[in-house]
């Protein structure tokens, strides 16, 4: 994965809440800590989120994105 953002933690999902237009992920990045993002459902999917999948927070300004090899 090659991206323009600087800040980018690695983790796995601990939840994933699927909604009809918005979806909550939770990311655990280490013992106690959690990274928490709002994507698009149709995002969600297409990343194939589920529980314990290894996936990336990428952080740029105020957002918060998640990204997947």
């Amino acid at each position: 994965m090659k991206i323009s953002a600087r800040n980018t933690v690695k983790g796995k999902v601990r939840n994933v809440i699927l909604g009809p237009v918005s979806a909550e992920v939770v990311l655990s990045i280490a013992p106690g800590i959690d990274i928490v993002a709002v994507i698009s459902t149709p995002s969600a999917k297409a990343l194939k989120l589920k529980k314990g999948k290894k996936a990336y927070a990428v952080i740029k300004a105020s957002s918060v994105m998640v990204a997947v090899d």
